[in-house]
C-alpha cells in the first residue's frame, strides 16, 4: 500500500495575490499543509503541484517534493482540482511511480488536524469508499434560505418551512474545502471527487474557514490561535 499527498498551488491567485505563500502567523500558509502531511506519517511522498518557481522553492524548503512543473493548461482560473490530480498521477506513472491512494490537501488549509486526516484515510479503506473529505454543518438552516426577486425584494426559497422549528429541519452539510482522500484506481475511471461511493468526516465550525478575502484570512488566524 502506498500513499501520495498532492498539494495543488498555482501562482496566479487573483482575490488574494500570492495567496498560497502569503505569511500566516509567521510562515507561508502552504507550510502548514506540507508540515501536517509530513507529520501525519500517512504518506510515502508529499509533493506540490505548481507552475510557480517561488512556490516550488518554498515548498521544497519546508520538505515537500516538486518533481515536475504543472502545465499551463492546468494553471489557469478554469482548471479543476480533478484535472490537476489526473495530471500529477499520469506524470508519476510516466516516471515509473504509482500509488494506491492519494490525498489532495489544499495549500490554504492551516486548520487541518492530523487525527481527522487519519480518520479520513481509515474510512476510505475500511468503508470501501472511493473518496472521503471533511464536511461541516451549515451554521443556519438552509431550508429557510432567501432569494432576491426581480423587484429587489426577497422571498423564501422553500416557503413551506416558514413556521417549522429549526430542530425539525434536516441537517445539511457542506464541503470544508481542506482535503480529499481518493482511491486512485476508482478516481481515474470517473475523475470525480464526489460520486456514488463518497463519505465525509464531520468537522466543527471552529476547524473550518474558507479563505477568499482578507477578512477570511484574519478569521482563519483567529481560529488557528483559538485551536
Amino acid at each position: 500500500m502506498s500513499n501520495l499527498c498532492i498539494i495543488p498551488a498555482r501562482g496566479g491567485s487573483k482575490r488574494i495575490p500570492r495567496k498560497n505563500i502569503k505569511d500566516f502567523l509567521g510562515k507561508p500558509i502552504i507550510a502548514y499543509s506540507i508540515e501536517t502531511a509530513l507529520q501525519s506519517g500517512l504518506f510515502d511522498e508529499v509533493m506540490v503541484s505548481t507552475d510557480d518557481t517561488e512556490i516550488a522553492e518554498i515548498a521544497q524548503k519546508f520538505g515537500a517534493k516538486v518533481p515536475f512543473k504543472r502545465s499551463n493548461e492546468n494553471a489557469d482560473d478554469f482548471a479543476t482540482t480533478s484535472a490537476v490530480l489526473i495530471e500529477v498521477l499520469d506524470e508519476y506513472k510516466v516516471n515509473g511511480k504509482e500509488f494506491e491512494y492519494a490525498c489532495c490537501i489544499y495549500p490554504t488549509a492551516p486548520l487541518i488536524k492530523t487525527e481527522k486526516l487519519k480518520m479520513g484515510f481509515e474510512k476510505l479503506k475500511d468503508g470501501h469508499f472511493n473518496t472521503v473529505f471533511p464536511a461541516v454543518e451549515f451554521s443556519y438552516p438552509v431550508w429557510r434560505g432567501l432569494k432576491k426577486t426581480t423587484d429587489e425584494g426577497f422571498k423564501m426559497v422553500w416557503p413551506e418551512n416558514l413556521n417549522k422549528r429549526s430542530q425539525d429541519l434536516e441537517t445539511v452539510y457542506h464541503d470544508a474545502g481542506q482535503w480529499y482522500w481518493i482511491n486512485i484506481e476508482s478516481f481515474k475511471k470517473d475523475q470525480k471527487l464526489f460520486g456514488d461511493r463518497t463519505s465525509c468526516v464531520v468537522l466543527e465550525a471552529t476547524e473550518v474557514q474558507d479563505i477568499d478575502t482578507l477578512v477570511d484570512w484574519k478569521l482563519a488566524e483567529l481560529k488557528y490561535e483559538l485551536l
